[in-house]
């Protein structure tokens, strides 16, 4: 009972929290910027190592702050580093601010006590010890930005998948891509505090990247990923509450094992497909 207990707010995150990550996954894995929402995690963390140098303390809604307002900065540089034609590729310069918001986090809390367990948990968050009330919090965040990217479905998919065709027709790239990011970055920056750097880009990419092999439509594969990003998360608990070992780590290396075995047999439902 006591290991039930311990388990049941990690699993109620696992279970009503990925959702949104996969459908903005899916948006990342077509545009062809992967690394976006591991620049963006990152970015938010190094803004909660900020908040810890002044005296807030991780869980304080300062903390939280700093992080929002150092990943909303993020969003407005990764805006205006998409353009077409554009000399240097955008993945280039999304790598920057990942390794320079890395860097800085290393220095920011260089000097201080606790600045070995500050970096170790903005990779691997705390989703064993979450308080119910983050999460709780976190869901309620996501179903208003679901409701948002609904209201806007039709701008966002345009841009995703047709931009130069979206453009043509009247749309605004740099407004939409600027509200997707910064929509992002604040789904981003709510599940760092739980997961961790590592787990939100797991939940971001793997699960989009498995469900694009497998089938071809956006429900399809919203569906899928989010069944796999769902089962990794449950098996990676039962097997932490048997071998204590890290839960975001755990999650994160199933769904890597999960990919292989996307991959391999992808080349047996789709022998035609050019696959990796």
């Amino acid at each position: 009972m006591e290991l039930l207990s311990l388990m049941k707010w990690p699993l109620i995150a696992s279970l009503v929290l990925p959702w949104l990550l996969v459908y903005l996954g899916l948006h990342i894995v077509q545009r062809g910027v992967i690394f976006v929402d591991l620049a963006l995690a990152q970015t938010a963390a190094f803004g909660t190592c900020i908040s810890m140098l002044v005296g807030y303390d991780v869980h304080d809604w300062q903390s939280f702050a700093f992080s929002l307002g150092f990943t909303f900065a993020g969003a407005v540089v990764l805006t205006f580093t998409r353009s077409r034609g554009q000399r240097v590729p955008q993945e280039a310069l999304i790598g920057i601010v990942y390794v320079v918001a890395a860097a800085a986090a290393i220095l920011a809390l260089s000097k201080s006590a606790g600045g070995h367990e500050e970096l170790q948990r903005s990779l691997v968050g705390e989703l064993l010890v979450v308080p119910p009330i983050n999460v709780i919090k976190t869901f309620g965040l996501y179903v208003v930005l679901g409701v948002v990217h609904f209201v806007f479905r039709r701008q966002f998919l345009a841009l995703t998948t047709n931009p130069a065709q979206a453009e043509a027709n009247g749309l605004n790239p740099r407004w939409w891509d600027f509200v997707f990011y910064m929509l992002f970055g604040l789904a981003v920056t709510s599940f760092v505090h739980i997961g961790g750097v590592l787990l939100v880009f797991s939940y971001l990419v793997v699960p989009a990247v498995c469900a694009t092999y497998l089938v071809n439509s956006i429900r399809a594969r919203f569906a899928v990923g989010w069944g796999i990003a769902t089962v990794a998360g449950m098996v990676s608990l039962f097997i932490t509450a048997k071998v204590d070992l890290p839960i975001g780590a755990a999650i994160v290396c199933i769904l890597g094992a999960v990919l292989v075995v996307v991959v391999v047999a992808a080349r047996f439902l789709h022998p035609r497909q050019n696959l990796p």
